[in-house]
């Protein structure tokens, strides 16, 4: 059956994909973000994944604007000492929950704090990631990349869906990836978890991302009406500690090839910036950009019908069903 449905999805998706496609993506590649020069005092902004890499540029970029901070991360060193940085550089208020994303109840845990924030959340930016050459599973039997990038995005939507309809404001963006292409023909919702074996870094990760943008375009759907937009983006080819739990040639090949071929992560912060803040993208959901450049999504990150598996999938391994 699962081969069945394989072959299926190559015959639907080959005829899909188109070449301008690809050349756009190349071509939008080497484009500069655009830049949003308007303040943002009084906006709240939660960002997970905050203590390194495009996170912390981020956490930055949103108080030198002048928001206030709420950051999700899993070491609470690391967390407190981001949160005394922000507040001494830019006299913003910047508070921290301790979370790890790849275990469900940490998940749930955060969300519901933040479901009961009597504040409202302005812009919510779901970054945390990593990358696993070995197939990784959590202690609730997960793999860990569909977990970290994917399922725990997943929840926390779901759980503040009430509080972000109500405050009808928020701008949720997933920090994806032009990466999502290597789930060349799609999900393979018969082992999301590759428990079955094929197992590759690139695969995991490909699958996490096209799986979220997949589950973009529900969430869209369920905010129609209301001021709230989820997007998702591409930030740049940039150089950040993701990848670090790899064997020692996996990361001396990171340090000396990949990062030194890699722009600052100042570069997707200011687009993060820009998708979080400027005013020309008020009402503009469920798309996809490369860094600020709209871009159409491939094939497969666009199967409705795969979608509709999935969410439904997602709601029972999020706990949440």
């Amino acid at each position: 059956m699962a081969d069945i449905r394989r072959k299926t999805r190559i015959q639907k998706y080959w005829s899909q994909y188109s070449w301008s496609n690809i050349w756009a993506m190349l071509k939008n590649n080497g484009a500069a973000p655009k830049i949003c020069d308007q303040r943002c005092e009084g906006k709240l902004v939660v960002i997970t994944g905050a203590t390194s890499g495009i996170g912390y540029r981020t956490a930055r970029r949103y108080a030198a604007g002048g928001a206030d901070l709420l950051v999700i991360n899993r070491n609470p060193e690391k967390s407190a000492a981001l949160c005394e940085e922000i507040q001494r550089d830019f006299s913003v208020r910047c508070d921290s929950l301790v979370a790890d994303l790849s275990q469900l109840d940490e998940i749930h845990k955060a969300a519901n704090r933040l479901a009961v924030l009597e504040r409202p959340i302005d812009v919510l930016i779901h970054n945390a990631g990593v990358y696993l050459k070995k197939r990784s599973v959590t202690q609730d039997g997960l793999e860990t990349t569909f977990v970290v990038h994917y399922l725990s995005s997943f929840i926390m939507n779901w759980i503040l869906l009430d509080k972000l309809k109500r405050e009808n404001r928020a701008r949720i963006i997933y920090v994806g990836s032009e990466g999502y292409r290597f789930a060349v023909w799609g999900l393979n919702l018969e082992d999301l978890q590759f428990e079955q074996g094929g197992y590759s870094g690139l695969k995991a990760y490909g699958s996490a991302k096209t799986a979220q943008l997949l589950s973009m375009h529900h969430f869209a759907s369920l905010f129609t009406g209301t001021s709230v937009s989820i997007n998702a983006m591409h930030p740049g080819m940039v150089a950040t500690n993701t990848g670090r739990e790899n064997h020692v040639l996996y990361r001396w090949f990171k340090k000396n090839v990949l990062d030194r071929a890699s722009q600052s992560p100042d570069i997707s912060a200011e687009a993060l910036y820009y998708l979080g803040i400027a005013p020309d993208l008020n009402g503009v959901t469920d798309s996809f950009f490369n860094l600020t450049t709209l871009e159409e999504l491939a094939p497969p990150a666009l199967d409705r019908e795969v979608a509709d598996e999935l969410w439904h999938k997602s709601l029972e391994l999020g706990r949440l069903a």
